[in-house]
């Protein structure tokens, strides 16, 4: 089956046949799991396992497990630090930081694997000025050339275990203080300002290590009225021309208060395909996305739909299987001791 360009989500952890209907809907081609979704490692598994029936195995399923407040999944999954500590050991031991951030990529996309699921969207590459809660701890640090090196090392975890990795928020949602959750906030600078900190590690692990991209629900009103995610200045002139990224554009979810200012839900996922998204994300919000699956007036291209596909994971061993690695135990035990 050809791969459609929204990626919705469930209402509990079961499938209803409502949610079956609408995973088999040819604009539909990804899912995303949150807490709801999750009861345990052997039904999360199962889950997984009944999408993949109903939806075949080109579907891309998701999760946001980036660790610290950010974690889908929590009993019989380790619990994952935020990655704000791997940017304080940093600071203290850059080396010993750098062979740990690898070791925490690879343990978190370890774990989500081994269920069945396709990748998490990680890392947060934000810079952290201290003025963004809803960012915070999900970053790395301020300095951009820090970022850079702690999370090339993590994403090389991932790659470890074949999970594809998405940085996000592009260009870059650190410095503004309103959560794009709840408002839509607005970044004042200049081109010159955003490029000399926030976009220095979209840039430079655009070409090696990001299979994926996610931008922030920011507007950047210097340079263009849209969010980033629903700007082709920032999707098609910057991301793909200036920084010259192939990989995969994924929208931020459009149910949140930052993407309001593109209109309805059809609108909203009309507007981000049509600025450079290859897939929309449209999650806690049926309505919302019954009203895309009517009315969205966009059909995908075949370009779109072969970086979509480079998404899926490769094969990789069940959660037996790793609970058994001497290497799962003692990660767990390295990474879990970071603070």
């Amino acid at each position: 089956m050809s791969m459609g360009s929204l990626m919705l989500d469930l209402d509990g952890i079961e499938l209803t046949q409502e949610e079956k209907e609408l995973l088999r809907h040819p604009m539909t081609g990804g899912l995303i799991y949150f807490t709801r979704n999750y009861e345990s490692a052997q039904q999360i598994t199962d889950l997984t396992r009944m999408v993949r029936e109903v939806v075949g195995d080109e579907f891309l399923i998701a999760v946001d497990h980036e660790g610290g407040r950010v974690q889908r999944f929590r009993s019989e999954f380790t619990e994952l630090p935020a990655i704000a500590s791997l940017g304080k050991k940093y600071q203290e031991n850059p080396d010993e930081a750098l062979l740990l951030a690898r070791k925490a990529g690879w343990l978190m996309a370890a774990e989500v694997r081994a269920v069945g699921i396709d990748f998490s969207f990680a890392p947060v590459l934000d810079l952290d000025y201290g003025v963004s809660e809803v960012i915070g701890d999900r970053s790395f640090g301020r300095n951009p050339n820090d970022v850079v090196k702690l999370a090339e090392a993590y994403i090389k975890g991932m790659h470890d275990v074949g999970m594809p990795a998405t940085g996000k928020h592009f260009p870059g949602h650190g410095v503004v203080q309103v959560d794009s959750h709840l408002g839509v906030p607005v970044d004042t600078r200049t081109a010159d300002e955003i490029w000399a900190d926030d976009i220095i590690p979209f840039a430079k692990l655009a070409k090696n290590s990001l299979d994926a991209v996610m931008p922030a629900h920011v507007i950047y009103e210097k340079l263009d009225k849209h969010p980033a995610g629903f700007s082709s200045y920032w999707l098609k002139e910057v991301l793909r021309q200036q920084i010259a990224f192939d990989g995969v554009i994924f929208s931020d979810d459009l149910n949140m208060e930052g993407a309001s200012v593109a209109g309805s839900y059809a609108e909203r996922a009309e507007a981000a395909l049509s600025a450079g998204c290859d897939m929309v994300l449209l999650c806690n919000n049926r309505e919302g996305v019954i009203d895309v699956l009517d009315n969205l007036n966009f059909f995908q291209d075949q370009t779109a739909m072969k970086r979509l596909t480079k998404m899926k994971a490769g094969l990789f061993i069940n959660r037996s299987a790793l609970l058994d690695m001497d290497k799962w135990h003692k990660v767990v035990d390295e990474v879990t001791a970071i603070v």
